[in-house]
């Protein structure tokens, strides 16, 4: 579970996670695309961040 006080680095779809319960105006409305990503860099190491999101893009 995503949190926004987290203090870890998470990547999620606003659209299918925390907006599920819009309909797809709602998402309009909202300025929640289907196709947006939200990304919040942690404070792990930086060399980490860099790694983790290295790995998922060349799956």
């Amino acid at each position: 579970v995503t949190h926004v006080a987290d203090a870890r680095t998470s990547v999620l779809h606003p659209a299918s996670h925390t907006h599920r319960q819009l309909s797809e105006e709602q998402l309009i409305e909202a300025g929640v695309r289907p196709d947006l990503i939200r990304f919040s860099v942690g404070i792990e190491n930086i060399e980490d961040i860099i790694q983790d999101i290295d790995q998922a893009l060349n799956r």
